[in-house]
């Protein structure tokens, strides 16, 4: 079973950046055949759609809040997923989860990710 823990998350101005990591402890976990993304979740709101990566890391989807703002890379041989965030608005402020799919194409929705880990919390202030 996979475990997936972020780190990174933090207080920042609007306007500023920050860098998400996820990291996979893997056992019997392919962690390079696997979609991996990140989603957000602000208090009252539902679970948000932010950003999927492939396995080999060359695909990617973003959500339309995030295009041209956030960008998620991986690197496989460190069994992490990263999400960059420029230009943050206060409207960015959630806890961000990642999680694995096994799912051979890139996906969305959150019912097809077997794996998520416990949320790093992102606060931007005005």
């Amino acid at each position: 079973q996979v475990q997936l823990v972020e780190s990174g998350g933090g207080l920042v101005q609007a306007g500023g950046s920050l860098r998400l990591s996820c990291a996979a402890s893997v056992r019997d976990f392919a962690f390079s055949s696997h979609v991996l993304a990140w989603f957000r979740q602000a208090p009252g709101k539902e679970r948000e759609f932010v950003a999927t990566i492939s396995g080999g890391g060359s695909r990617s989807i973003y959500g339309d809040s995030v295009k041209g703002r956030f960008t998620i890379s991986r690197e496989n041989v460190k069994n992490t997923v990263y999400l960059q965030l420029n230009m943050l608005r206060t409207e960015d402020t959630a806890v961000y989860f990642c999680a694995a799919s096994r799912s051979s194409v890139l996906v969305i929705a959150t019912p097809l990710y077997d794996a998520w880990g416990q949320g790093t919390q992102v606060t931007v202030s005005s």
